[in-house]
């Protein structure tokens, strides 16, 4: 599978890296031409009446940034604000508001875990801005909206960014596409409010404001109604009578049945791509099994005839790396105190 080569190569500095090397310079050349054409307002961008808090990466592939959205969202919650969530829905088809009823194949699965998990308005759109305008009109008690992905969206504007850099699979060889897997230069993130790394940590932290993400696990919960739960001990109990059999996808599978393999469960290992959209087909041959996922799959699997399949929800814990203040505390005094931009040009188009 081509993604699959690409990916391998981009843990290495090779020869297949040195041929890509030009069209990497090509891509660093567009990047910087492309986001230098918004900052002087030659591609229009687009303020929202509410300040807007984008969670993105410079890699691509996953790297933790749905769990660190679910936390942010629930945190302003509780610290008395009203979030909506924008989201692209990456591999959906619909644009409009998400529920927890909403078909993950028409809208997304990321979008209706988000709906699920906060309990806040979600909206799908690929032009964030023209998203985030429909969300604030079907419901004017939002006062911060929090983008999922989008760190190079520039055609909507940001009161505060977030990256999440996941090492060391998401910064792989450093280069960029298609050498390597980053987006943008590791310099952007002296650019961002605040980093957040879901991997092991930098020998220098990238910026002063730093936070570690680790991912605390649930209790086990089944497919089929999202309610019951089971143990550890009682899988492993299973594990004699029916085999288990973990399947991921996600940005990086190797991540959960690393997590699996930390948690006792010997399983057998079936790695699928980020965004997998699960048939009756896909899950045939595992009948008998003990079926373990992550809830992302599981999102994507309620609607199918699965007798013994169980999820694993995760929350995300952020621990301040060379400082004190948390999370919540550094966005809410950044939406506090931070001086308003520069306006730019009134929105026009969709250019993304």
């Amino acid at each position: 599978m081509l993604r699959t080569w690409f990916e391998q190569q981009w843990q290495t500095t090779g020869w297949a890296q040195c041929l890509l090397l030009p069209l990497s310079w090509l891509f660093a050349c567009l990047a910087a031409t492309r986001r230098c054409c918004y900052k002087i307002g030659l591609f229009s961008s687009r303020r929202l009446p509410v300040p807007v808090i984008v969670v993105g990466n410079i890699s691509v592939g996953g790297v933790g940034k749905t769990p660190l959205v679910i936390e942010l969202a629930q945190q302003l919650r509780a610290a008395g604000y009203v979030p909506g969530i924008l989201s692209r829905g990456y591999g959906g088809q619909h644009q409009g508001e998400v529920s927890v009823e909403s078909a993950p194949a028409w809208c997304g699965d990321e979008p209706v875990l988000l709906a699920r998990r906060t309990g806040c308005p979600v909206w799908v759109d690929p032009v964030r801005a023209a998203g985030g305008l429909a969300l604030l009109k079907a419901h004017p008690e939002v006062n911060v909206l929090i983008c999922d992905d989008g760190l190079q969206h520039y055609a909507l504007q940001r009161d505060i960014e977030i990256a999440v850099v996941q090492r060391p699979l998401g910064i792989g060889n450093g280069r960029l596409l298609p050498a390597g897997p980053l987006r943008e230069s590791l310099i952007r993130l002296r650019s961002v409010d605040l980093v957040v790394e879901s991997g092991q940590l930098a020998a220098t932290p990238a910026h002063a404001m730093t936070y570690q993400l680790t991912l605390r696990a649930g209790a086990w919960t089944s497919v089929t109604d999202f309610n019951t739960e089971t143990s550890n001990d009682a899988l492993r109990q299973q594990s004699a009578e029916r085999s288990l059999v973990a399947v991921a996808g996600i940005g990086h599978p190797q991540r959960f049945f690393d997590l699996l393999a930390r948690m006792g469960l010997g399983c057998e290992q079936r790695p699928l791509a980020d965004h997998h959209a699960y048939t009756q087909a896909d899950l045939l041959p595992l009948r008998g099994k003990t079926i373990l996922m992550t809830e992302k799959d599981a999102v994507k699997c309620q609607h199918l005839p699965l007798a013994n399949a169980w999820f694993l929800p995760v929350s995300a814990e952020l621990t301040p790396v060379g400082h004190d203040q948390s999370l919540v505390a550094s966005v809410i005094g950044l939406l506090q105190h931070k001086p308003a931009k520069a306006a730019m040009p009134p929105y026009k188009g969709s250019q993304k």
